[in-house]
């Protein structure tokens, strides 16, 4: 295996604690799949599975291929992929055992030997996060996260939920900066591996046309909304204890947010980008007692249609209490209190049971002055509109306003389309491929830094109080509509609407720009 695409990738062992979850069968075991068939992993590369269930190597790499197999990733007869999957071995151990990481240290010493590795390391915290400060501390107290012995590295890599709280987030942050320090610890987002996502600051910063009206002048409202269609998906103990708020708000949502209003950085770096994310959110207005109730709305889906069967409400899944009061959907006005945002709403909203899957930032630009072409012929003028389309399409549609061909003046909205996953044959990698390269190549860009995560836990924790302290009950709405009619009342004070997303208004898509 060799890396072919211009860079080069230091030897590293990638270490993955939970290996028969989920998360790995889902997207990790695919992600390096394709990783493989480009020939964008090291030269010097090998992949330890470990895991609780008694399994042997074997079953494993038939397992994992199985897997990449089953996300489209790869063919049966994919040489290169049968090289990588050579590499995979097995590890069995119970994460709390002490004395099973001396045994998983001597294990790596092997393969270092037998591959070439130099004893670089990715662990990946495929598990719990209770486990998170556990399996830190026993690699730290083996050695295995010295960094720097002998000229190597360790590094760690971390999945959400990065704790339930601020405070839970602190305790699981002091575990893993006590054993590999901030500078080695990745934590995912798998969001910010999105193509588009990484598209925006392309799109505001490299275009002349967007970034000088990408404020308030210009700019009327924004609106972040992602939809989702299923359920709960048998997850209900860990939806019960999180909620649309913890699972999604204070992650995805505002790491959405955080990317579209951010000013430029000095620099393409990776702190020069997260400083100014992290400027965006201390600069979110606080949400108190006062004004809580007209700027956050939340809900739970009830029983209802979705793409065209019934389905059950959020009350009768598995694992849910039955007087449950956790919100499934979210919706949020905020406002940035920096000279660049000053007076534009941002509109969040992110919720289960919806018509359609979708993920969207939507720019609406302000009306021009009355006058012109906006009299009483021409009253119906649609505004302006940027949309960065992030899932399931990828790609970017502008509606601007022109003459209808014809002798008559009459100005219809034109709409313009380029979808860059649309076509046969231009696949976007999936989130995990790019992340788990930038963790092999030290770029820790798209991943977040603690202060982003301890700032965006205290403006959620904030609101999570209020709920607490108004014992706020949620709004029913029923699965397959566009959530609580409380939802609609938030823009309409200010006399919005939500925008649907692009894919339920297109009949047709252009085949470019």
């Amino acid at each position: 295996m060799a890396i072919t695409k211009g860079y080069e990738l230091e030897p590293c062992i990638l270490v993955i604690f939970g290996a028969t979850g989920d998360l790995t069968r889902r997207k990790l075991y695919p992600a390096l799949a394709s990783l493989a068939s480009e020939e964008r992993l090291p030269q010097s590369f090998a992949v330890v599975a470990v895991g609780r269930r008694d399994k042997t190597s074997e079953v494993v790499r038939e397992e994992a291929k199985s897997a990449a197999m089953a996300q489209g990733m790869t063919r049966e007869s994919d040489s290169l992929v049968d090289a990588l999957l050579g590499r995979l071995h097995y590890l069995q151990m119970d994460f709390d055992d002490a004395g099973a990481y001396p045994r998983l240290s001597s294990f790596l010493t092997e393969l270092d030997d037998m591959y070439g590795t130099r004893g670089n390391r990715i662990f990946f915290l495929a598990v719990a996060p209770q486990y998170f400060g556990t399996i830190a501390g026993h690699l730290h107290r083996q050695g295995m996260a010295e960094n720097n012995i002998m000229r190597t590295w360790q590094r760690v890599v971390v999945e959400k939920p990065f704790g339930r709280d601020l405070a839970s987030a602190r305790e699981l942050n002091q575990g893993l900066t006590e054993a590999f320090g901030e500078k080695r610890v990745y934590r995912i987002d798998h969001y910010l591996g999105k193509e588009m996502l990484q598209n925006l600051m392309v799109i505001r910063f490299a275009n002349t046309l967007f970034e000088p009206l990408w404020n308030s002048r210009y700019i009327q409202q924004v609106q972040i909304s992602v939809s989702e269609t299923v359920g709960v998906e048998g997850r209900g103990t860990y939806y019960e204890a999180a909620g649309a708020l913890r699972d999604m708000v204070q992650n995805h949502m505002l790491q959405l947010l955080t990317l579209t209003a951010m000013e430029p950085p000095v620099a393409l770096d990776a702190d020069s980008i997260r400083d100014e994310k992290v400027k965006v959110l201390r600069s979110l207005r606080r949400i108190d007692q006062r004004n809580f109730t007209n700027r956050v709305v939340r809900g739970q889906y009830g029983p209802g249609i979705v793409d065209g069967r019934p389905v059950v409400g959020y009350r009768d899944e598995m694992r849910v209490n039955l007087n449950s009061n956790t919100e499934t959907f979210v919706a949020l006005k905020l406002h940035i209190d920096n000279f660049r945002w000053s007076g534009v709403p941002f509109y969040l909203r992110t919720g289960k049971r919806l018509p359609v899957r979708s993920a969207e930032i939507t720019i609406r630009f302000r009306e021009q002055p009355g006058v012109l072409y906006f009299g009483q012929k021409h009253h119906a003028l649609g505004p302006n509109l940027l949309v960065i389309r992030i899932q399931p399409e990828e790609g970017v549609f502008l509606q601007l306003n022109a003459k209808q061909p014809g002798t008559q003046d009459t100005i219809v909205p034109v709409k313009m389309d380029y979808c860059q996953n649309c076509r046969a044959g231009l696949n976007s990698p999936e989130a995990y491929e790019r992340l788990l390269a930038d963790v092999m190549r030290g770029d820790s860009t798209l991943f977040t830094r603690w202060d982003e995560v301890e700032y965006a836990w205290n403006f959620v924790d904030e609101i999570a109080l209020l709920w607490k302290e108004a014992d706020t009950p949620v709004e029913s709405y029923p699965a397959g509509s566009w959530g609580p009619v409380a939802a609609d009342r938030l823009l309409a004070q200010e006399g919005h609407r939500w925008l649907l997303p692009l894919r339920c208004l297109l009949s047709e898509r252009p085949q470019g720009v």
